[in-house]
């Protein structure tokens, strides 16, 4: 058995992780709230793991933000991670993101020598989380440090939602090619569960069987709703040159992956692309 706490009662991936695990023997779970100080109260030495997921997820440019991320996404990592290992708790999940590699890569391929180089104080705030958890780690306490390409499925936020509506809406799409990684929350929640019945420490890069076309996504989003989304190729003399040059264009048409032998296993990939589109469209209609 398995006791796992979860610091973050609303986050997304906490709460999906509850739901993938709740009719596991295997697993109990716990969830507590980081948002004051009573936590620090709180006996750790009642769980094997710490699963942190509290943090800003969203990413803003606005400097008065800056000290608010530092203090959220890196230096409550760091206290939380040392109270956990203080109290006996054995293994110890960070969420960080691919964030910190920054928004653009040479050729948009991460591998495992690529230099992390975030382009925002959420990305560093990440990166430097990392770099202070990490020390901690040793044959009793096993920190995990997981960076995931963009998460999708039921209820998510960020791009994918952005895209869902834009398929629903336009009958044309600009047709570029370009490669991401990214990861729907089934396969994110079940690598969680992988990591912990394995004891795994280290850092790890989990994605999709398959790379991701950001074109061919929205017509897929538009197929699974019973409408014809067309790729058309006149748009791109004038997109091409703008995307490393817009943020904006560069998260839709830019190029940014893992390559594949950063996985050690996909076991946990449970669905591949088209199912986790009908998937997380077919939910996502009945909260529309």
């Amino acid at each position: 058995m398995k006791r796992v706490l979860i610091t973050g009662k609303n986050s997304y991936v906490g709460n999906s992780f509850a739901d993938w695990v709740k009719d596991d023997p295997n697993f109990e779970v716990y969830k507590i709230s980081l948002r004051d100080s009573s936590w620090k109260e709180h006996n750790f030495s009642n769980y094997d793991v710490v699963l942190h997921v509290a943090g800003i997820a969203h990413v803003s440019t606005d400097p008065k933000m800056e000290d608010l991320y530092y203090k959220i996404n890196r230096d409550l990592t760091i206290e939380v991670a040392e109270k956990a290992k203080s109290n006996g708790v054995t293994q110890f999940i960070f969420m960080s993101s691919i964030i910190v590699y920054g928004d653009s890569v040479p050729g948009g391929v991460i591998t495992r020598e690529t230099i992390p180089n975030p382009a925002n104080f959420y990305g560093k705030s990440k990166l430097e989380a990392e770099k202070g958890i990490i020390p901690l780690n040793d044959d009793s306490f096993k920190v995990c440090i997981v960076r995931p390409p963009m998460i999708y499925g039921k209820n998510s936020k960020g791009n994918y939602p952005k895209l869902a509506k834009v398929a629903r809406l336009l009958p044309v799409f600009p047709d570029i090619d370009n490669k991401r990684s990214m990861l729907h929350i089934d396969n994110l929640t079940e690598f969680i569960k992988q990591l912990i019945l394995n004891q795994d420490q280290g850092y790890f890069f989990p994605q999709n069987k398959e790379y991701v076309n950001t074109s061919e996504m929205v017509r897929l989003i538009g197929e699974v709703h019973g409408k014809k989304v067309r790729l058309v190729k006149i748009f791109n003399p004038f997109i091409k040159p703008l995307i490393t040059k817009i943020n904006v264009l560069n998260k839709i048409f830019g190029s940014l992956y893992y390559m594949k032998n950063m996985d050690l296993t996909d076991t946990y990939k449970v669905n591949n692309l088209i199912e986790t589109i009908v998937e997380t469209e077919s939910r996502n209609k009945i909260y529309e």
